[in-house]
């Protein structure tokens, strides 16, 4: 199964760059697919199975980076800067729309994840549910980055905002204390 995913991923890679990069919203598309396929690996890598919640996700989260990407690149660069034919197809309006739905794709399919669990954590706390506040601030802080033309390398961003940062190790802290801990 490793083996089909790097290959869809090389040939995704490949086809990108030729023909699919100057290709509004598909250009979106696939970018979100690549990060999608890297998320595929690792799980299929680590032999961890997938579920529904992780793939819709995953999907709609790297929807929200891409489309926060391409919005950072117009207001930083502008339509015209030449770094890619596509960003003249778009307006910052229409960015703005796409990554608003994908973020509220992303928290409302990573409640139901959450509500779904069911049991009870560490201390009876329902931890999965407790997940969500720290999920969904982050979200909401990365948009706010997103919004303010910063989200160019998201890596960076996720690096260098303190609070999307202890935002981070709270979510990560609630969904050990959700899903490592026994019950």
């Amino acid at each position: 199964m490793l083996g089909v995913v790097l290959v869809v991923y090389a040939a995704l890679q490949v086809t990108y760059s030729i023909w699919f990069k100057h290709r509004p919203i598909v250009d979106l598309a696939l970018v979100a697919l690549g990060f999608l396929l890297r998320a595929l690996a690792g799980g299929v890598a680590s032999g961890i199975p997938f579920s529904q919640w992780f793939l819709l996700v995953a999907s709609f989260g790297s929807l929200f980076m891409v489309a926060g990407k391409r919005y950072s690149e117009l207001v930083q660069l502008g339509s015209e800067a030449g770094t890619r034919p596509s960003l003249a197809s778009y307006s910052p309006d229409y960015l703005r729309f796409v990554w608003a739905a994908s973020a509220t794709l992303v928290i409302t399919f990573y409640s139901l994840w959450a509500f779904d669990q069911r049991g009870q954590g560490l201390w009876t706390a329902p931890w999965p549910a407790i997940s969500i506040a720290p999920f969904t601030l982050a979200i909401l802080s990365y948009a706010r980055d997103i919004d303010r033309g910063e989200a160019g390398e998201p890596e960076n961003v996720v690096l260098h905002d303190p609070m999307l940062l202890i935002l981070g190790l709270l979510w990560v802290a609630s969904v050990v204390l959700a899903v490592v801990i026994p019950r």
